[in-house]
């Protein structure tokens, strides 16, 4: 049995997908359960709830042999940490209770690395990988640089300004990584369980690309000019804090941008193995186009 959180989410739920089709026994954890697709539903077993939930986790991890963990997006956290290590206790002590064989979560890129101690989101999702590893914990962390699939967030300004932005500098070359990707690694991690003891997973996509090269890419893909803009940090939080972000996450999510700017996803060396085969340019003609045309 392998347990699966946030199955209707953009990875999650492709995570469930290989999953099925490997034949594989899962059970789902999820907050509502009518937004599963009913050919996954009818395939799965359904236990409603947060895994944060103690009552839910120790339900949904019973006779579990591999979970699949992703903390959701909480926009109103009191704090990063918050919002992914205490999120996680509750789950944490419910596998080892239940003698959980082997976890694979999704985490980032990062650790060692001094501009991590100050990076937001990615400080804490660090801190929560090593709150799972402290258990003695079968845990592998899929850690990934900005996801191609974050370009969506900006498909409204693409159609209707020709331009996207962010605080970061638009010439600084990064690697991401598409979640189509992370998912099957996920999946194969899981459905292959010969591996123990913590480790972190790189995942880069095949190239380094700047914001700047990436508008040009998806100008070829949309047929249409598109412009990278460099845009204030601060102008960034007021717009979460509009949007209904707590102060503290605002901020987390800034400083995550920020630690991406000075070199936050760089420190892993690209090699066969950790690297993913979808380029920027594939996503975009998979995935991005077809939501630009339905926008």
């Amino acid at each position: 049995m392998i347990v699966t959180t946030t199955p209707t989410g953009t990875i999650g739920s492709q995570v469930v997908d290989r999953l099925i089709h490997a034949n594989e026994q899962v059970r789902v954890i999820v907050r509502d359960p009518s937004r599963l697709h009913p050919t996954v539903r009818d395939r799965v077993e359904v236990v409603p709830g947060s895994h944060d939930d103690p009552e839910v986790v120790n339900k949904a991890f019973a006779g579990a042999d591999a979970v699949f963990w992703l903390v959701p997006a909480d926009r109103q956290a009191p704090s990063a940490h918050a919002a992914y290590v205490d999120f996680a206790r509750p789950a944490v002590e419910a596998f080892v209770e239940h003698g959980v064989g082997h976890v694979v979560g999704v985490s980032a890129l990062g650790r060692g690395l001094p501009v991590a101690e100050h990076a937001g989101y990615v400080t804490a999702t660090l801190a929560m990988d090593d709150l799972i590893a402290s258990r003695g914990v079968n845990y592998r962390a899929l850690t990934n640089p900005a996801f191609m699939d974050n370009t969506l967030r900006s498909v409204r300004a693409i159609k209707t300004e020709g331009r996207f932005g962010s605080p970061v500098a638009g010439d600084r070359k990064m690697p991401t990584v598409a979640t189509r990707d992370i998912a099957a690694a996920a999946a194969g991690l899981l459905l292959d369980r010969d591996w123990t003891g913590f480790a972190e997973v790189p995942l880069l996509g095949p190239e380094d690309l700047s914001f700047n090269e990436m508008a040009e890419i998806i100008s070829d893909t949309l047929g249409i000019p598109v412009g990278y803009e460099q845009t204030p940090a601060d102008s960034l939080k007021d717009d979460l804090l509009a949007y209904g972000w707590s102060e503290p996450m605002a901020q987390a999510m800034v400083d995550m941008l920020l630690a991406g700017n000075n070199g936050l996803n760089e420190g892993v060396t690209r090699t066969p193995e950790n690297t993913t085969p979808t380029t920027f340019r594939q996503w975009c003609q998979d995935v991005l186009k077809p939501a630009f045309d339905a926008a």
